[in-house]
């Protein structure tokens, strides 16, 4: 049984979607509610609609690249079918979404399995304040509920507040923290909680790293020492790097995925504080924009408000 399906077994349908739409109700109405508004005292959908419509996906930070290729989508299905009504159109989009979101994550994460490595390694990145810590933590806590051997490693050794973060949750939780003192090289730290990993048989190593981006080649230089210290140990480690955004940024949050993607190899993403904001509109446009799956959303303040990215759950809270 592969990781993921250990959120399968946790999350009945109902009970998450609840969850998920009750996080989405700011972005819901807001979305909704624009919506309405433009395609007030129309009947078919028209220039004007799709004008508007185009306001309504750019002001929801869906971004503008990724909203200009939702229209023209729309545009083709206008001029295929000749007459759409405005009533058709959350459907039409409710489609276009869905169908970006399926091109742009190819990995389905109801069923994705994280195969045979063990222990699977999770190198977090992401600026301070975006949630990186807590997201951490919430996926610790999810994992260990099954029976998984989890450890984390407190490799953001420049803030003292970090790493008594990470030990905060470890004792929460009770799972493992490996740390060092303030100031220690984080390569190191990383080092240690690998290899006691593969000596304690644990499942999952998760590393914390520091979320500066004030220097993007000294960011570069340290995440990827980092990485070759831990493939020492363990060839091809880490497995995933998991970029931690903040949702409520809007489009600071697809400046900080450009910066994090050019300084290491990011191949999953996790978009937190979704429940406090109406731009969630930005997992659309981050997804699509920098082709990376997004694997996590966070939607609320809850040990259990972390979800695992279902496309069909997402669009379905949108509109619903």
């Amino acid at each position: 049984m592969g990781l993921f399906d250990f959120f399968k077994k946790k999350e009945t349908a109902p009970e998450a979607q609840e969850v998920l739409n009750k996080g989405l109700e700011k972005t819901k109405t807001g979305f909704l509610n624009k919506i309405t508004k433009a395609v007030a005292g129309k009947s078919t959908v028209d220039d004007d609609v799709l004008d508007n419509l185009e306001e309504v996906l750019v002001t929801s930070d869906v971004g503008v690249t990724t909203t200009l290729k939702i229209i023209e989508r729309i545009q083709d299905r206008v001029a295929k079918d000749k007459y759409l009504s405005t009533s058709e159109l959350n459907l039409i989009l409710r489609d276009e979404i869905q169908l970006l979101l399926a091109e742009n994550n190819s990995n389905d994460f109801r069923n994705f399995e994280y195969g045979d490595h063990k222990p699977y390694v999770i190198m977090v990145v992401g600026v301070n304040g975006v949630g990186k810590t807590t997201t951490i933590g919430k996926l610790a806590h999810k994992l260990k509920a099954e029976g998984l051997k989890v450890v984390l490693g407190a490799a953001d050794t420049f803030r003292a507040a970090a790493v008594e973060q990470i030990k905060l949750w470890g004792e929460r939780i009770g799972v493992r923290v490996v740390a060092q003192a303030m100031g220690s090289d984080p390569a190191s730290v990383a080092f240690d909680t690998i290899q006691s990993a593969v000596a304690n048989g644990e499942d999952v190593v998760i590393i914390d790293t520091a979320g500066r981006l004030h220097n993007k080649i000294g960011l570069m230089n340290e995440l990827g020492k980092i990485k070759k210290v831990m493939e020492k140990v363990i060839p091809n480690a880490p497995h995933e790097i998991l970029l931690v955004l903040d949702g409520s940024t809007g489009q600071n949050a697809f400046e900080q995925c450009k910066q994090f993607t050019e300084a290491t190899d990011v191949n999953a993403l996790a978009i937190t504080k979704l429940d406090g904001t109406a731009k969630g509109g930005v997992v659309i446009g981050i997804s699509d924009q920098f082709k990376i799956p997004v694997k996590y959303i966070g939607v609320g303040e809850g040990v259990n408000d972390l979800q695992l990215f279902d496309k069909k759950a997402f669009v379905d809270g949108l509109f619903k």
